[in-house]
């Protein structure tokens, strides 16, 4: 077991504490502070425990700007800008009878109250940086060495008070790599149903904690195994044993799991990981059977999965920017499957469609379903992809990146539209080609000048040779992104 070590503690967390005892009250660090030191990692949110009421932490800190949330006892105390820290009253708790909330709080005088009413036995562990005690009255310290979730007390009356927790311990479960205890287990299955009395909003919080962890396809399919999934999205379990055939080996909910999985392997965003999660979602209610090939076909699985997506996500209340981009992920993964017949042309629709900035996740989705087959992405074609998604970025070489056109040609040089506005373009391009830093308005109004001194012969010679200059750099600029790429 790791031992604390106070020199890691922040300054202003042990001020707070010392602060507290200085002035005759008890202070423990408590919760997942302590059990993150205990495991060597940082903890991202500091909370103390004291017996010292809300009115008397305000008055111990009078000179920081304080918040006090009357609910649960709690004064988060700010040290501007960045620093903060939770104080709170010891505790217990009376029924919970919407399994969202107590209905009464007491406050209490001994820490012992205080941790009873906890959810986990890792999260009921309280520290003392003055004297070093760890106070672990559930062998919480236990647990942690053998990497065991279990609630504290009886877990049927922990999810029952909040059915939260259950989503929590799949969580902690996922993020720690840690088992769930057998009796924990059970009491999941059991109050399961009790997830109807949660707001979606808390609910989708403890989902993208999920959805971000190192191994989320676990903790996806844990919620399935414990009927949870049934209460945040059903339409998943609709996959199971939906046989797919053809290049799949897994039915469509286990290819969602390894997609995910995979978007988890390659740290992707929140966007790409839900879109693994979702791209496939709308198989089940497309799935025919083709008698003549023997296979399951899905036409249109990508239609119907965007506007299931969206419902569960506006469901789940995720942000309507995180929605849109999803859906639009999962609308379009489709696009790069048929590999023999995209054009570059269809590239610059898809890239219209998706939008610019994100057509390099389009490519991320992709992956993912293509190795949630099990499949190992062609290095040949991926190649292929990526140059083309290059050259339909590309701006190509045109008289539009000239710093002046034909307005500026009529409006200031009075010049009349027509075949010598072309040429005359044209081989101010080509001089601009060769020497870019001519490519100011000052310097093409003289050059302009001169050239429109010449004939009509010897200025179209010139446009000419410009659109041929065009053409060279241009292909010349394709080639350096096929050789890049790696590919014909």
């Amino acid at each position: 077991m790791t031992t604390i070590n106070n020199k890691n503690l922040p300054t202003f967390v042990s001020h707070v504490t010392e602060t507290l005892q200085n002035n005759g009250y008890e202070a423990y660090l408590v919760g997942g502070s302590v059990r993150d030191m205990l495991l060597g990692k940082v903890p991202k949110d500091w909370d103390i425990t004291t017996n010292a009421h809300p009115e008397q932490i305000q008055s111990s800190f009078s000179e920081y700007k304080t918040i006090y949330e009357n609910t649960f006892g709690t004064v988060t105390i700010v040290n501007i800008p960045k620093e903060e820290v939770q104080v709170t009253t010891y505790r217990s708790e009376g029924n919970y009878a919407d399994n969202r909330r107590p209905d009464t709080v007491t406050y209490e005088t001994s820490l012992e109250k205080d941790l009873e009413r906890r959810d986990f036995t890792i999260n009921a562990l309280a520290y003392n940086p003055a004297n070093g005690e760890i106070v672990d009255n559930y062998k919480g310290q236990s647990d942690i060495k053998d990497k065991i979730i279990r609630c504290v007390l009886d877990a049927n009356i922990r999810f029952q008070e909040d059915a939260l927790r259950m989503m929590r311990a799949i969580r902690f479960s996922t993020t720690l790599n840690f088992a769930i205890a057998s009796e924990t287990l059970g009491a999941l299955s059991a109050n399961a149903p009790l997830l109807q009395n949660i707001s979606n909003e808390r609910i989708r919080d403890e989902l993208i904690k999920i959805i971000l962890s190192d191994n989320p396809a676990v903790g996806i399919d844990m919620l399935q195994k414990a009927g949870l999934l049934h209460f945040i999205a059903p339409e998943f379990e609709e996959g199971i044993g939906c046989e797919q055939k053809g290049a799949h080996i897994y039915d469509v909910y286990n290819h969602l799991l390894h997609a995910l999985q995979h978007s988890a392997d390659k740290n992707f965003s929140l966007e790409i990981r839900l879109t693994a999660l979702f791209h496939d979602i709308g198989k089940p209610a497309t799935r025919r059977y083709d008698r003549n090939k023997d296979k399951y076909t899905f036409f249109g699985h990508e239609v119907v999965g965007a506007r299931m997506t969206k419902k569960i996500l506006e469901r789940l209340k995720f942000s309507r920017e995180t929605i849109d981009l999803v859906v639009s992920l999962v609308r379009n993964h489709m696009f790069f499957s048929d590999t023999e017949q995209i054009t570059l042309s269809a590239v610059r629709r898809i890239i219209q469609k998706v939008k610019p900035e994100h057509i390099w996740e389009l490519m991320e989705v992709r992956e993912c379903d293509r190795v949630g087959m099990k499949k190992a992405e062609a290095p040949y074609r991926l190649r292929k992809y990526h140059a083309m998604i290059d050259e339909a970025l590309r701006d190509p070489i045109s008289v539009g990146q000239l710093a002046i056109d034909g307005q500026y040609l009529m409006g200031t040089l009075h010049m009349k539209p027509g075949p010598r506005m072309g040429w005359l373009l044209h081989a101010l391009l080509e001089e601009v080609l060769d020497t870019p830093q001519l490519n100011t308005v000052e310097q093409l109004h003289e050059r302009v000048l001169d050239l429109n001194e010449l004939e009509d012969k010897a200025l179209k010679a010139l446009g000419e040779k410009g659109k041929e200059k065009k053409e060279d750099v241009n292909d010349a600029q394709v080639g350096e992104l096929r050789k890049k790429h790696k590919v014909k």
